[in-house]
């Protein structure tokens, strides 16, 4: 078994198809097809289904896809290690981030990563804070960037704190509130919102400030995305509590001071166990040191 079929199985798998896995992979599809029907000799199974229209896995190919991955993941990281001991910086290095964050500027950050580390491959991956720290504690991401309220702290992964910031409330240009230059949390209960969806840590820093203010409310719009939140509270579909370190990013759009809005904290994290020498590479760009692999 060599890891060059693995990755023929993987590019087929993804792209359930030869002839679009073969020029992914910079070979003729005869090459790519025989190394397969190699490996599958050799494995006693069929991993794909081939019909005149499609491909497609089979239960064996199943079983076989994710290990197949992470040997891989293990020969790539293999090869970092052996590079960052010579004093290069290979890899790959895997970014999550939360759409509102705003204690960095990841562009910028990138763009001093890549100058320094240029033979680094790097993939930015969104998603909600939660997610991304079961993630980064996985291994499939390398640093994340999350925001969570204060009564949260990321668990299973090293963190640092980043920044502190309050809500602020978002309403339409042409919204009742849009000339006040404050509002408190009663006020704002007799609206509609737009907000993240229930369960998320986005969500959860609103939610607990009106429960904790006896209030109830009306989030009558779950959007996973913060600018399609600001989209709609734009036409007037409702209003929204996003980051103040956020807001002023937004277009067609007002921001008003909360007088007794929760807070957020954003914290950047990485695994507590093991760091490729290209996420050690990207935290030292943000000036974070740390103090060793199990750092908490």
């Amino acid at each position: 078994m060599e890891l060059q079929q693995m990755r023929y199985v993987v590019a087929v798998a993804e792209t359930n198809s030869f002839t679009r896995a073969a020029e992914r992979c910079l070979v003729v599809q005869s090459a790519l097809s025989h190394q397969i029907a190699r490996l599958e000799r050799e494995l006693g199974a069929r991993l794909f289904e081939r019909t005149s229209r499609r491909v497609r896995l089979t239960p064996a190919g199943e079983a076989f896809l994710p290990a197949a991955r992470q040997c891989l993941d293990a020969a790539e990281r293999a090869a970092a290690e052996v590079a960052a001991a010579v004093g290069e910086v290979r890899g790959r290095l895997a970014v999550g981030l939360i759409p509102t964050v705003a204690a960095v500027d990841i562009p910028a950050a990138l763009h001093d990563f890549r100058e320094q580390y240029p033979h680094v491959r790097v993939s930015l991956r969104v998603g909600a804070s939660e997610d991304l720290v079961e993630q980064v504690r996985q291994g499939a991401i390398d640093v994340a960037f999350l925001g969570l309220p204060t009564t949260q702290r990321p668990q299973g992964v090293a963190a640092r704190e980043l920044a502190r910031g309050r809500l602020v409330a978002v309403v339409a240009p042409d919204h009742p509130l849009a000339e006040e230059p404050a509002v408190n949390l009663r006020r704002l209960s007799a609206e509609v919102f737009v907000d993240l969806p229930a369960g998320t840590a986005g969500r959860a820093q609103s939610d607990q400030a009106f429960w904790a203010a006896g209030l109830s409310r009306d989030v009558a719009f779950e959007v996973t995305s913060a600018d399609f939140i600001a989209r709609l509270v734009g036409q007037g579909l409702g209003v929204a509590m996003l980051p103040s370190a956020y807001a002023p990013q937004l277009a067609g759009v007002v921001t008003i001071e909360v007088t007794d809005a929760p807070t957020r904290v954003e914290y950047v994290v990485w695994s507590r166990f093991s760091r490729t020498p290209a996420a050690s590479a990207f935290l030292a760009v943000l000036h974070i040191t740390p103090r060793d692999r199990h750092d908490p």
